[in-house]
């Protein structure tokens, strides 16, 4: 491994790095998660505005959600010619619907007629008709029914169709974007292709997926998850497994970034040292002891680190479970957290263990509600069937994820650290609104993908209104 290129960055923890856990990795590590070199984009506060002004969101809805590519479900969501459902984004909605062909359309909720919703919850349709007048609309678009047909010369003898976005797959997810000029995906998705081609996304499947009411606005919400160093003050029970302030930010492109930590490590700001086999005592045996867990293999062996014991045991617990070797695979890739984002709301955790998949969107027309799906993905097993995909558990402002976690499939630990974060996102929008400076003060490095976020916005609603000026003149 070489030397990491972030060893004398500003803003960087000054002790042991991300790049210094994978050169202990007992295992080969991919090249492409090398840190890369970190771009300088600058230090001036934001505007605390931008996540409440009305004027600002609704810029953000026509040039950035009404613009860019985004995920709208996964592929096995919808896997048999029929199977739809719905996106619904800001103010517009959208039918998932897969084609006799294989194929995937997305079509506007909305019957060309007097623009009522053609479907409200998922399901298996040939057609969709509409409950307000009757009109019939086939799965590939065209109409099937119309009893007044008599009365529509404006459609003449033409077949009218339901208009469409563009849909594209990658990795499983399916995206849509309704700007009909928009590049291909493949061009925003191009950073990430190694990634893709080495931890095989598409070979997983849903096993939880629970949507919630956010009481902050959708930048505030995925800001969250977008750094480590809020794990002190936020999740100090994680403290002991989690190296927090020493993990690793990289920009990969203008719309994709990502965030390694490395886990079954200490947090550098824990008050107090924990040995190796304190750290796997709390993986695995849940009292703080190793020595208790229930069989041997919870035992560390001597000269073993936790970090390389736990990849170790995890390599074991997926290969028993999936039917693939993992013996060669890096520590990093079977227990450490590897977030990529890709703007504006796909977050993705990497690697080969049953791993999380984050999506945020605003919530309607209201710039101080969001929402926000958590999804687990998982092998499916080698020579298996597809299991059928977990269904979404929705959930309200006000409920806990503790309150749906044995419903959901949910560990009650993991529903513990987020009820953690969803404590804190009112205050923090309620808080931007009481700002005296009316400024937001962004950390140089850790905070670096929030910049680039707000960076890339700014990126998006300049092009459309140039755009729209041009074609006014």
């Amino acid at each position: 491994m070489n030397k990491h290129v972030g060893a004398h960055t500003p803003g960087r923890f000054p002790g042991k790095s991300y790049q210094d856990f994978l050169a202990e990795d007992t295992q080969p590590v991919p090249d492409f998660m090398q840190e890369l070199p970190v771009p300088d984009l600058g230090s001036e506060p934001i505007r605390a505005d931008r996540y409440y002004d009305p004027v600002f969101f609704r810029k953000e809805v026509e040039h950035v959600w009404g613009k860019t590519w985004q995920m709208a479900c996964r592929a096995e969501e919808i896997a048999k010619p029929g199977d739809f459902m719905t996106y619904e984004i800001a103010e517009k909605s959208l039918i998932m619907s897969r084609q006799d062909d294989g194929s995937i359309r997305a079509y506007y909720n909305s019957c060309p007629h007097r623009g009522r919703k053609l479907a409200t919850v998922p399901g298996c349709k040939h057609e969709f008709k509409c409950p307000f007048h009757g009109l019939a609309w086939k799965k590939d678009g065209t109409i099937s029914e119309n009893p007044f047909d008599w009365d529509f010369p404006q459609w003449g003898k033409g077949e009218p169709r339901l208009p469409e976005a563009k849909v594209a797959l990658w990795g499983g997810w399916v995206f849509i974007n309704m700007d009909p000029n928009a590049a291909p995906l493949e061009e925003l998705m191009a950073p990430m292709q190694e990634f893709l081609d080495r931890w095989d996304p598409e070979g997983s499947s849903i096993i939880m997926h629970v949507e919630k009411i956010v009481k902050a606005n959708w930048k505030a919400t995925s800001e969250a998850f977008m750094e480590s160093h809020h794990v002190a003050s936020t999740h100090p029970q994680i403290m002991p497994y989690l190296a927090d302030v020493n993990s690793q930010y990289d920009i990969m492109s203008d719309a994709v970034s990502r965030a390694y930590s490395a886990q079954n490590v200490p947090s550098p700001l824990c008050k107090k040292p924990f040995t190796d086999e304190e750290i796997v005592g709390q993986r695995i045996a849940g009292d703080g002891n190793v020595r208790n867990a229930a069989d041997g293999s919870a035992l560390l062996p001597e000269g073993v680190t936790a970090r390389a014991h736990i990849a170790d045991l995890t390599r074991k617990m997926c290969g028993a479970e999936d039917g693939v070797d993992y013996s060669d695979k890096s520590d990093a890739e079977m227990s450490d957290a590897l977030l990529y984002n890709v703007f504006p709301n796909l977050s993705l955790w990497a690697g080969f263990a049953p791993n999380l998949t984050y999506r945020w969107r605003p919530n309607g027309a209201d710039p101080d509600s969001a929402i926000m799906d958590i999804y687990i993905l998982k092998r499916v097993p080698k020579g298996k069937p597809r299991p059928a995909p977990a269904r979404v558990f929705q959930i309200d402002a006000d409920a806990t994820f503790e309150s749906v976690a044995a419903k959901a499939n949910m560990m009650v630990e993991l529903a513990a650290v987020f009820d953690q974060d969803m404590l804190n996102l009112p205050h923090v929008q309620s808080g931007l609104k009481a700002s005296g400076t009316g400024e937001v003060n962004l950390c140089q490095y850790q905070e670096s993908r929030i910049r680039l976020l707000h960076k890339w916005i700014d990126d998006c609603i300049a092009k459309g209104e140039a755009a729209q000026k041009q074609q006014t003149r």
